[in-house]
């Protein structure tokens, strides 16, 4: 079809054209694909779906067949930028999400029904766009034209690949894969191998990439007042935000800085989730020093430290590891101190978990709290004897439930008890009676509960091992009251871990020399 015939499709006659000249923007004014595109846009504010899909249908057509001299006409390259940037913009509001005007930021499914079939309507244009736009690289003289051009559309169709990219509401496979696809051909029309040579250039000093661009067209909708207008947008920065790894992110830190804090801070739990995520990317690829300046840290710390008197076991499983890799920036490991170590936040936080975890009586989160407690004492070295009194009563009371069938809160445990005995060995002796009981009665226990093959062996294995390391620490005390059970009064299995206790070389632990805490 030629030209003339896609115009007539979409309804464009040069008497129409004309007839409107004087409603269009000072830039459309004599140039004839300007007054084309304008038009264009100008139907697409009907917003019928029906209609839509015809237009943008014609368009395709009329990028792909239309000269390339004629695409891009000769006219300043400020003026080319603008036209070109104002009809990618009427594009992506066609597929737009509906706004949200309600406090939770969430519209039913039904509303974005139509939203999946223009958005690959849309990415097709576009496709068809960057097609023609490389057609132009074949002369010379217009590489850096073109290139300039890309350059400065990448990162509004950018922002619209990556709102259709995802599986949401508003999403279906087609468009997925239509966005996935125009992200590539977005990449390699700006000369770059990859989506993250785009966002950051090819080297840390190359100041070519599109993050700072994308993230000044999302500054707007990430307001307190907006970012819940738009469900699509805390989506599309997030993960825009984790493509930027180290070295790169320090330099938008500004940038990605305040909307994270304002998803973590946020009262609905899917999005306090979705900003501990982002808060821990950035602790993650960021130095320590700039996460320093300014107080930042201390108030990322304030902000997740708050996190912890919640229940939910989705938010603490993000939070936890989140909170303890901060406690490296702001803190010096007590592990690596040597002489009298003083209390800080490392201890402030370990409180309020031992505190916490003994009201739990949720098997998920006690389970969580299980497994953040080992990284704990690896950091803290000597210095958890400060805290073995209340440590001593969580690991009792968490050995005496079970959560069968995995039974990880109580295999988690048993490793926080073997590290303890590791490094706090001085402090231990006097709770031998106390965690030896325990260990016994654990042994009872899992002679009599059902579980499978594998999991009881790794429990009675690692009971076995503790018990070794309690007998160490204690120069042999345990072993002489173990010697003591009556073998008519105990299981076969109990009988047989005993004796691998008392029966020399009952253990090959060797405890290290530790600094006084």
């Amino acid at each position: 079809m030629d030209l003339s015939g896609i115009l007539d499709n979409v309804r464009i006659s040069a008497e129409h054209m004309q007839s409107e000249d004087n409603c269009a923007p000072s830039v459309y004014h004599d140039c004839p694909l300007a007054r084309v595109l304008y038009h264009i846009q100008d139907m697409l504010k009907s917003n019928a779906y029906e209609q839509g899909v015809y237009i943008l249908s014609s368009t395709e057509q009329f990028f792909l067949n239309a000269d390339v001299s004629w695409l891009f006409p000769d006219i300043p390259d400020t003026e080319l930028r603008i036209l070109y940037i104002d009809f990618v913009k009427s594009l992506s509001c066609y597929a737009a999400l509906p706004l949200c005007d309600v406090d939770s930021g969430t519209l039913p499914p039904s509303v974005y029904k139509d939203i999946p079939g223009r958005a690959c309507e849309v990415s097709a244009v576009m496709q068809a766009l960057l097609l023609r736009l490389g057609d132009t690289e074949a002369h010379v003289s217009h590489i850096t034209r073109s290139r300039s051009l890309t350059h400065a559309l990448a990162s509004f169709m950018s922002v619209f690949a990556v709102t259709h990219l995802q599986d949401q509401p508003w999403t279906s496979e087609a468009s997925n894969k239509d966005a996935l696809s125009l992200l590539v051909s977005i990449s390699q029309a700006a000369g770059h191998e990859s989506f993250l040579g785009l966002l950051c250039g090819k080297t840390v000093d190359d100041h070519t990439g599109v993050v700072q661009s994308v993230l000044d067209i999302l500054k707007p909708e990430l307001t307190k007042e907006n970012w819940k207008r738009n469900q699509a947008t805390k989506h599309v920065f997030s993960w825009i935000l984790v493509q930027v790894k180290r070295p790169y992110l320090v330099s938008y830190l500004e940038s990605v800085f305040p909307p994270s804090l304002l998803l973590s801070d946020d009262y609905l739990l899917e999005n306090k989730i979705l900003g501990v995520h982002c808060l821990h990317h950035i602790i993650h690829n960021v130095p320590a020093a700039d996460l320093r300046q300014f107080n930042r840290a201390n108030v990322l710390y304030h902000a997740l430290f708050n996190h912890l008197y919640t229940s939910e076991a989705p938010l603490l499983k993000v939070v936890l590891p989140c909170l303890l890799d901060l406690l490296s920036v702001l803190e010096k490991s007590p592990a690596e101190m040597s002489g009298p170590r003083k209390r800080n936040r490392y201890d402030k936080v370990l409180s309020h978990i031992l505190v916490y975890m003994e009201m739990e009586d949720k098997i998920a989160v006690r389970r969580l709290y299980a497994d953040t407690l080992l990284p704990f004492i690896e950091r803290m070295g000597i210095v958890i004897a400060r805290h073995l009194k209340r440590l001593e009563s969580v690991i009792v009371g968490y050995l005496e439930i079970s959560d069968s069938p995995e039974e990880k809160t109580r295999l988690a445990i048993l490793a926080v008890l073997e590290k303890t005995i590791q490094v706090a060995w001085p402090r231990i002796e006097c709770r031998m009676p106390v965690l030896g009981r325990s260990l016994l009665r654990l042994l009872c226990d899992v002679t009599r509960e059902t579980q499978s093959p594998d999991v009881r062996r790794d429990l009675l294995a690692k009971t076995t091992r503790c018990l070794q390391m309690l007998d160490h620490c204690s120069h042999g005390n345990l072993k002489v009251i173990l010697n003591e059970v009556d073998d008519t009064c105990a299981n076969e299995t109990v009988l047989e871990c005993i004796r691998k206790v008392t029966d020399p070389p009952a253990c090959d632990w060797i405890p290290n020399t530790v600094a006084p805490c």
